[in-house]
């Protein structure tokens, strides 16, 4: 007769209900620990520089830059909450917070998810107006305004995601969640998972893919006449040129999270929720958040000077919020 060598562990070892505890080496464990650990600081780090820079330097409070300060608080969350939690929870293959936080946590990160996705759509009809309407750009897109569409934007998302989430009984029957001590899974019914599909996906990209095609499209007929522009016309060529290289940064950053997105939507229609596929490509999901301020650092120069500026403390002096970054 033989006998096993292996142990099996449980997440509630006190507890007959508990689900199974996937076993690895302390090698493993302290690697991922580490790996997550830096994932998650590095992600909060560069988008607390992202909001510093605009909540500090007045130079950069303008409507564009008000959606990217509210995006990068977003980020910064699912840097500061959604991935030590999920990172936890991969790791020790166990929820671990009780049946209140596995009803909760969901809630947060299906916010943080639509209200991301919502500033996109509210930076790409900025940057529509910016460069295919500029003369009704002053007065169609003021910083009152920038605020308004955020606080719009947020309040949606928490209202619709609780509501979503209610109707599927996620807040209300923590049970179902779960059908052993120590798991913790996001139940949506078929046909509504195909209506939030719908509705928080497909319908918003759609927006924002329709909207690029045409910035872009009058961005390249603007770029053949700025360089028919005389030398007294220099300021208002710099003004249209400065505008277009900010709808393409901003395209990036769109770009770049429907490739982070598409793939997680794709697993979730296609395979089940608890597989490995699904769980990695929810982590490149995540991985979008630090990637935002990379890509801000590789085409913003005001990013890059107001780093210099927080990291040597210059900010601290009184008058460092009226400094120029931006050229003149």
């Amino acid at each position: 007769m033989e006998y096993s060598d292996v142990i099996t562990e449980y997440c509630f070892p006190l507890s007959n209900t508990s689900c199974i505890r996937k076993t690895r080496t302390r090698g493993e464990y302290i690697a991922l620990y580490v790996f997550f650990f830096w994932i998650s600081l590095f992600t909060v780090f560069v988008n607390l520089l992202v909001i510093i820079s605009i909540a500090h330097f007045k130079q950069l409070q303008t409507p564009t830059n008000l959606f990217i300060l509210s995006l990068s608080v977003a980020d910064l969350l699912i840097g500061g909450v959604v991935m030590p939690v999920e990172g936890m929870r991969l790791i020790e293959s166990c929820w671990l917070w009780g049946e209140t936080l596995c009803s909760f946590f969901p809630a947060v990160i299906c916010i943080l998810v639509s209200a991301s996705l919502g500033h996109l759509v509210f930076i790409a009809a900025d940057r529509y107006v910016a460069v295919c309407k500029p003369f009704l750009y002053a007065s169609a897109m003021t910083t009152g305004k920038s605020v308004l569409c955020i606080s719009v934007c947020w309040m949606c998302s928490a209202v619709y995601n609780l509501l979503l989430l209610n109707i599927n009984g996620n807040m209300n029957n923590p049970e179902k969640q779960s059908s052993c001590l120590g798991e913790c899974q996001l139940i949506i019914d078929i046909t509504w998972g195909l209506v939030d599909l719908i509705f928080s996906f497909i319908l918003p990209c759609s927006v924002l893919f329709t909207l690029y095609v045409i910035i872009f499209s009058v961005a390249r007929n603007q770029a053949t006449a700025i360089k028919a522009q005389c030398s007294n016309n220099k300021k208002q060529v710099i003004s249209r040129g400065s505008e277009t290289k900010a709808a393409k940064a901003l395209g990036i950053v769109v770009f770049v999270y429907l490739m982070c997105w598409i793939p997680y939507y794709i697993s979730i229609l296609t395979q089940d929720s608890q597989s490995v596929v699904v769980h990695v490509l929810s982590w490149l999901m995540y991985m979008n958040s630090f990637m935002n301020p990379l890509i801000y650092a590789l085409f913003y120069p005001w990013f890059k000077v107001s780093v210099k500026y927080i990291i040597t403390l210059k900010i601290l002096d009184t008058s460092s919020s009226h400094l120029q970054l931006l050229p003149k």
